[in-house]
């Protein structure tokens, strides 16, 4: 009894000292954040501070006290964090408040409930395990763990089911809104396995109407590595150019510093000798070392012309087996991908709306159907396979986390414990387990992302989608189950050796001492990644301390400045999604986590809330398609706590339990199977009665050619609607003068009945964008329990912002871009156009004379100050397109603005 007593303080004492070591960190680091905010623009606050991204998504500032910006970021609108963040960032966001809500409301009335019962009269645990599952000595007792399990575990599938509803309501509306339905990208289709026949553009247009533009994906594996060429190239020029003026400048300030009535001549050759010029080896360490300028200057020309001619002869290359088609609407272009196109099993298929060209995976565009199947599989088996191998690190660390309990029954580890001390073996069982986790973690996303190549991803938004699929089996099998049962296997290792038949009941009663180390692993999460993320430790040393030595040119200063971070959803949404399955699988077992786990989610959600509406950019574009999977992901979380709870009944021969507790698992997966049935073709496709008017004579952005609405030069932060709560915009206002209540579901406007029972059936012409009723007001359990109504799809697009009547600012308008958009990048790219500083004694005016006859080159919007020190006020000049001179982004004086 002394050793489980032992055993069971141990581990209280593992969660304390996590609890202290997270908190420390999590003090220091938000003191930090909390006193930089106010200096530092650029890192905390830069999309409210300068001008790095549009106006219309450009938002007001924070208050600037050291905490008064807290209450007025939790108040932001739904409509204003999908202004800022995207689909994408808002329903991230949302996911982690629905769990800190869930979580918390569930501690509220499971805690009171389950804690004493599993306290009174156990077995005589201490510290933490007195308050969990295996204190209970009863089997009377489990009755109570199963009907809560049923509610708490029904109770998520219903929000589930409610977040799915209204993730398709919104994209819906998303999609069909005047700015995406205008779109180049929504209008065109990638068709893939194009049989040989259809690989002509006169032969592909009969398969369709409506077609405006075909552009059919061919090779140019030679092209595109001498462009690749070229571009390094030409940089390395410009690299050169600013480091022979720079060593010119310098040389002259020395100078003036010995002799104030220095006058430097015009000529760069008298304060840099030829010997001193910029010069590299054509092979590393064994090639010949040759002049950088001069060298770089004929090599060039002779590079454009070779590609200027695979440019000319690009349309004779073979194509591939990959077809990108403009249709005139979007509607169009929806009818074209959810048709079956061809006879033959396999061809035409996959189709993609909805992908914009600087997404395109080139290399993919040319598998055929059968080396698709071959590379998926085996991309696969390659996870699989490293799950397996994975198992072995992952196992030991758990070990770590339980190595108390293996201490007592091996002597050469119990001497090496004890020679620790109490504190740091606190921080080995608590902290080593926890970060080396983190640490294994890390490398996996880069080889899953490679995987996600090798299967045939179409895009980048493709590829992040299969990192989360793959991440998440990785986090659950890893992260949670292999650590889980290599920590409770190690803490009765001994017995089953000494006693085989005895496993089951010894590793069911040992399971949920793993639950602390999970408690360990939510506060790691909660405490000390949400403040690392507010303080953004990494980005903060980059720019402040690395770019010093990095950016040794105006465009290297120019893109680290003006380059705003984003979230890669693939490896973000299954850190999270495997820690609320954590705690679904231990939330009955072990009910305090969901205190701990309210807590850390909460944090999160403020940290992401945070960056993603003023410090991060809006991510590539993946319209929210995260979110639904991450709902699905739960659902092993839901799983995995219902059929531990059904071994431990088992085990504890509670058979009345084990019976309802079978009954609850059989409504799960019954549920789980209609929630599939019902969304997964809304979750991919455009419905038609979104796009086409529905009265026959009306225009939707969907269904024809037509222009935009009421485009505004600069839109701030939009009118506000209270924080998740539904309040609607709606061209019929309703008011004292031409609104009467006839019944409690029934509005008259003008004498026109427009709702006569709640299920909002209207006697108006409904148009296919949505028609223009209001929905009328009530309670919040009237909304909860209603979704079909105030979740609708009506609903949704009236908590769109104005944003989405208007044009995307970065839409594709010049005739040559849209010429080339789905051609191969490489068919029209041009050289780059060469950027130096301008210096003071007309040295880069004479340089870019001698170097204009090879490249375009111009010293215009960055100079060098009489010490050396590089500036810029203008973007970096551009070949390839007709671009706007962007102008200065710091709006004010800043010492960070440097």
């Amino acid at each position: 009894m002394s050793s489980t007593t032992d055993t069971s303080s141990t581990s209280t004492q593992q969660v304390v000292t996590s609890l202290i070591f997270n908190g420390a960190i999590f003090g220091v680091f938000i003191a930090a954040f909390l006193l930089l905010r106010l200096k530092l623009k650029r890192t905390y606050e830069p999309k409210s501070s300068f001008d790095l991204i549009n106006d219309e998504k450009k938002p007001e500032p924070l208050p600037r006290g050291i905490w008064q910006w807290f209450m007025p970021l939790l108040k932001k609108s739904d409509n204003f964090i999908i202004q800022q963040a995207g689909l994408d960032g808002y329903f991230f966001i949302r996911y982690l408040y629905i769990l800190c809500l869930f979580f918390a409301i569930s501690f509220v009335w499971i805690g009171p409930i389950l804690l004493p019962i599993n306290a009174a009269n156990g077995v005589k645990k201490s510290g933490l395990d007195m308050l969990a599952y295996q204190n209970v000595k009863h089997p009377a007792r489990y009755y109570a763990d199963v009907f809560l399990a049923w509610i708490f575990y029904w109770g998520f599938l219903y929000i589930i089911y409610r977040e799915l509803l209204y993730y398709t309501s919104l994209r819906q509306a998303v999609l069909a809104s005047p700015r995406y339905a205008k779109k180049l990208s929504s209008r065109t289709v990638l068709f893939q396995s194009v049989p040989p026949q259809y690989l002509v553009e006169s032969e592909f247009r009969k398969l369709f109407t409506g077609v405006k533009e075909v552009w059919i994906a061919r090779g140019a594996s030679e092209l595109a590595k001498k462009v690749g060429q070229r571009d390094q190239m030409a940089m390395k020029l410009e690299a050169a150019e600013t480091s022979y003026l720079k060593k010119a400048v310098k040389v002259i300030a020395k100078k003036k510093k010995k002799n104030p009535d220095f006058m430097p001549s015009s000529t760069i050759q008298d304060y840099v000798p030829d010997k001193k010029r910029p010069t590299h080896r054509l092979k590393p360490i064994i090639g010949k070392k040759v002049d950088t300028i001069n060298y770089l200057k004929e090599e060039i020309p002779k590079l454009n012309s070779e590609i200027e001619e695979l440019q000319i002869s690009h349309m004779e290359a073979p194509p591939f087996n990959s077809v990108f088609v403009e249709f005139d609407s979007q509607y169009t272009a929806q009818m074209a991908v959810q048709s079956v196109i061809h006879h033959s099993p396999l061809s035409m298929v996959p189709a993609y709306a909805g992908i914009e060209p600087q997404d395109v995976v080139w290399f993919n565009m040319r598998m055929h159907w059968l080396e698709r199947a071959v590379r998926k599989f085996g991309a696969v088996a390659a996870i699989i396979a490293l799950i397996v191998l994975w198992a072995f690190p992952v196992a030991f660390v758990g070990m770590i986390s339980n190595i108390n309990a293996l201490a007592n029954k091996v002597h050469f580890i119990d001497v090496i414990v004890k020679n620790l001390g109490k504190t740091f073996r606190g921080l080995l069982t608590a902290m080593a387990p926890t970060v080396a986790l983190a640490v294994l973690m890390m490398v996996l996303p880069i080889f899953i992302r490679k995987m996600a190549l090798v299967a045939g991803s179409p895009s980048h938004q493709h590829v992040e989608y299969f990192t989360q699929q793959a991440f998440f089996g990785f986090q659950v099998i890893q992260v949670f189950l292999i650590t889980t049962l290599a920590s409770s296997a190690t803490s009765v290792v001994t017995e089953i050796v000494a006693d085989p038949t005895s496993a089951m009941d010894l590793l069911a009663h040992n399971l949920p001492k793993s639950s602390n180390f999970y408690i360990s692993y939510i506060i790691l999460q909660g405490l000390s990644v949400s403040s690392g993320a507010l303080l953004q430790l990494v980005p903060l040393i980059l720019f402040y301390v690395l770019s010093f030595i990095l950016d040794t040119t105006a465009r290297k200063k120019w893109a680290r400045f003006t380059g705003l971070g984003s979230m890669a959803w693939g490896t973000t949404f299954p850190v999270y999604t495997n820690l609320a399955v954590v705690v679904f699988s231990y939330a009955i077992i072990a009910p305090i986590i969901l205190l701990f786990a309210a807590v850390a989610f909460f944090l999160l959600y403020v940290a992401y809330l945070y960056n993603l509406t003023y410090v991060f950019q809006e991510s590539p574009d993946s319209r929210g398609a995260h979110y639904p999977r991450a709902l699905y992901q739960l659902m092993v979380g839901i799983y995995i706590g219902q059929v531990c709870l059904l071994g431990l009944f088992a085990v504890g021969k509670g058979w009345g339990p084990i019976v309802l507790q079978c009954v609850g698992l059989g409504v799960t997966v019954f549920i789980h199977l209609n929630l599939n049935s019902a969304f997964d073709r809304l979750m991919t496709c455009v419905p038609v009665d979104t796009m086409k008017p529905l009265d026959g004579k009306s225009d939707t952005p969907s269904f024809s050619s037509s222009g935009f609405v009421n485009e505004k030069d600069s839109i701030k932060e939009l009118p506000q609607f209270p924080v998740r709560k539904y309040q609607p915009r709606s061209s019929l206002q309703l008011d004292q003068n031409t609104t009467s209540i006839r019944s409690e579901n029934t509005y008259e406007v003008n004498g026109t009945v427009i709702y006569d029972n709640e299920n909002n059936v209207t006697t108006v012409p409904l148009l296919a964008d949505g028609d223009d009723t209001v929905v009328p007001p009530a309670p919040f359990w009237k909304r909860y329990f209603k979704p079909h109504i105030y979740l609708s799809y009506k609903v949704a697009r009236s908590r769109l912002p104005e944003i989405y009547n208007l044009r995307d600012p970065n839409e594709m308008t010049s005739t040559l871009q849209i010429k080339h958009a789905y051609d191969y990048p490489a068919v029209s790219a041009k050289c780059p156009y060469l950027w130096i500083p301008k210096d003071p004694y007309g040295f880069s005016t004479v340089e870019i004379a001698d170097l204009q006859s090879a490249v375009e080159i111009t010293d215009e919007g960055a100079e060098f100050t009489e010490s050396g020190d590089i500036i810029w006020n203008t973007m970096p000049p551009s070949s390839n397109y007709d671009d706007v001179e962007k102008e200065n982004p710091f709006k004010e004086e800043d010492e960070d603005a440097a």
